[in-house]
């Protein structure tokens, strides 16, 4: 593992990850590259596998499949699997602790997330909606 010093080196030398062409100021997604297929049809199949799983890749899988769809979801898991096998063979102590499948919600901040909410439900009636002592509360009708 000496001969890349990221994980982001190991990823983007196995072509298992999304490329850009850039022409005129404007971007393009091409997909990923053309690599090795052996090594990317096992990540396939672990970022697949763990689509199902209760764990934090699982979550991750779900999170991004909604979004931006399963082929590009099984691409960033996978990419999630390599980064994590590469740093569990470039350093000797390293042992594998997953996150968890709670990990994104706990990372979200409460507040903020109410407020947003707010804010969605006022341009969906045209009521004015605030947030006070975390309760929404209709204070007036927006003209």
């Amino acid at each position: 593992m000496s001969r890349f010093p990221s994980a982001a080196h190991l990823v983007s030398w196995a072509k298992f990850c999304p490329q850009t062409h850039q022409s005129a100021g404007k971007s393009t997604s091409k997909g990923r590259g053309k690599g090795n297929p052996w090594p990317a049809g096992t990540l396939g199949c672990i970022a697949f596998a763990n689509s199902r799983a209760d764990t934090f890749l699982g979550t991750r899988y779900r999170r991004l499949a909604r979004r931006r769809g399963k082929q590009k979801a099984i691409v960033a898991t996978g990419n999630s699997v390599r980064t994590v096998i590469y740093h569990l063979l470039s350093d000797r102590d390293a042992k594998f602790c997953d996150l968890g499948p709670g990990y994104y919600e706990c990372r979200i901040n409460k507040h903020r997330r109410a407020r947003d909410l707010a804010t969605q439900l006022q341009t969906l009636t045209g009521q004015h909606i605030a947030i006070r002592d975390g309760k929404a509360v209709i204070t007036d009708t927006v003209a």
